[in-house]
């Protein structure tokens, strides 16, 4: 993971936060997007991380395709504007690109989870001596779930076969040596390494360049779970060489509640005809889906793991949020996230307090953008709190509030007035 620069120099006062809104490159993106209101106008909304903002043209989007529909029918299929059969094609260049892939090998299909199975399904293929699968411990629960009953299906035991890899005593985050020496000591027992790029509970983002150049050494499958981390870190799939990523639409990416997710196959896997999966039509080869023969010939690529037609409606939100970062580009985006996310850091260290703790790393590298915060008493309460004054962040059980400064659309004056009144909630 490439190290990056170092923080200005923040300052306390809210006229700082004002002159770094003033000087932003992509102020202009905040007023592309919608946001919660209350009576004293629009919230302060620092939950990115569980559900991105809508972006105001996403209703524009839609409507061009119920307009298509409703003029023509199933015909929209070839002659829509947008034609509803490649529709997923008008995603797969700026997907590639927000992840650090070629075209090949990435598709939006699906949900996360499902995605998930259907990597573990050609990419979990435990034998006698090989059939563990690593995960952080604290992972989301979805992929805890999803991982035990692959390895039940294996007729393996969750309980032998599933490592949760666990922070040292007193550190609520993993050090990137302690996985990297677990891998190089166990990795003849490990069938799968499965880690999620950011964890969503501690907002620790992990060196995944690191952990699959590790883990492939020793022999095993390296996925990646990358819910909150695609649109939020810049990624480098291709070159990093993990054999799959998966991730949902509708966190850093503003794609809508329940969006499309996305799908990520490494190219030395795109003509692997042999790899065991679960097949559907839309993964059939396009020359021929339509003759609707009996036996299925896989597209090369991610395109292959697709089992049915997607919604078009969900992948018109998406295009509305990722025309946006495709002109924004990540790059801008990381930089101004790492100045957002110190600057919430300072702030609340400026209101040190032996009621609350960040156990989000420190290190810029080590994060994404989200800060957690450890709320010793009565944190809901905290939380519901400032929600009724318009604050979102949100709160996790037992004791962890999770703020994520989205640089798309979040402001220096945000993060300042969030600090400011939750600090005063704590007292």
């Amino acid at each position: 993971m490439t190290k990056l620069e170092s923080q200005p120099a923040f300052q306390a006062g809210e006229d700082f936060a004002i002159t770094m809104d003033e000087r932003d490159p992509l102020k202009g993106y905040r007023e592309r997007f919608l946001f919660p209101k209350n009576a004293n106008g629009d919230c302060v909304y620092l939950c990115g991380h569980s559900l991105g903002l809508q972006p105001k043209t996403a209703a524009a989007y839609i409507e061009q395709e119920l307009t298509d529909w409703a003029q023509l029918g199933v015909e929209g299929h070839f002659r829509a504007k947008n034609p509803w059969m490649p529709y997923h094609r008008l995603l797969t260049e700026q997907t590639a690109e927000l992840v650090g892939a070629k075209p090949l090998e990435v598709v939006v299909m699906n949900s996360l989870t499902v995605n998930l199975h259907l990597m573990m399904v050609s990419f979990y293929r435990p034998t006698a001596k090989r059939y563990k699968i690593v995960v952080e411990r604290g992972a989301f629960p979805s992929d805890q779930y999803a991982v035990q009953s692959q390895i039940s299906f294996h007729g393996f035991d969750p309980a032998t076969s599933l490592i949760e890899l666990t922070p040292a005593p007193g550190d609520f985050c993993l050090r990137d040596e302690d996985i990297e020496a677990f891998i190089e000591r166990t990795g003849d027992d490990v069938a799968l390494i499965l880690l999620g790029g950011v964890n969503y509970a501690t907002g620790q983002a992990f060196d995944m360049a690191r952990i699959t150049r590790s883990g492939r050494t020793r022999g095993c499958m390296v996925g990646f779970d990358l819910a909150h981390a695609a649109g939020n870190l810049q990624l480098k799939l291709h070159e990093w060489g993990p054999d799959f990523a998966v991730w949902c639409s509708y966190k850093y990416l503003n794609g809508g509640p329940g969006c499309a997710a996305a799908c990520f196959v490494h190219e030395r896997h795109a003509r692997a005809w042999d790899l065991p999966r679960f097949a559907g039509w839309w993964g059939h080869d396009e020359e021929s889906r339509f003759e609707m023969g009996p036996n299925f010939r896989a597209m090369s690529g991610a395109d292959g793991w697709q089992l049915s037609n997607p919604s078009i409606v969900s992948l018109a939100v998406l295009r509305a949020s990722m025309d946006i970062f495709h002109e924004a580009g990540m790059e801008r985006l990381r930089t101004k996230s790492v100045s957002l996310t110190g600057y919430l850091e300072f702030l609340l260290s400026q209101k040190a307090s032996p009621s609350f703790s960040i156990i989000t790393p420190h290190e810029n590298e080590r994060r994404g953008a989200q800060i957690s915060i450890r709320v010793d008493h009565n944190g809901r309460r905290v939380c519901e709190g400032l929600a009724k004054e318009g604050i979102l962040g949100d709160w996790r059980e037992p004791d962890t509030f999770r703020v994520a400064p989205v640089p798309l659309y979040n402001s220096y004056q945000d993060v300042f007035r969030f600090v400011r009144r939750f600090t005063a909630a704590i007292r």
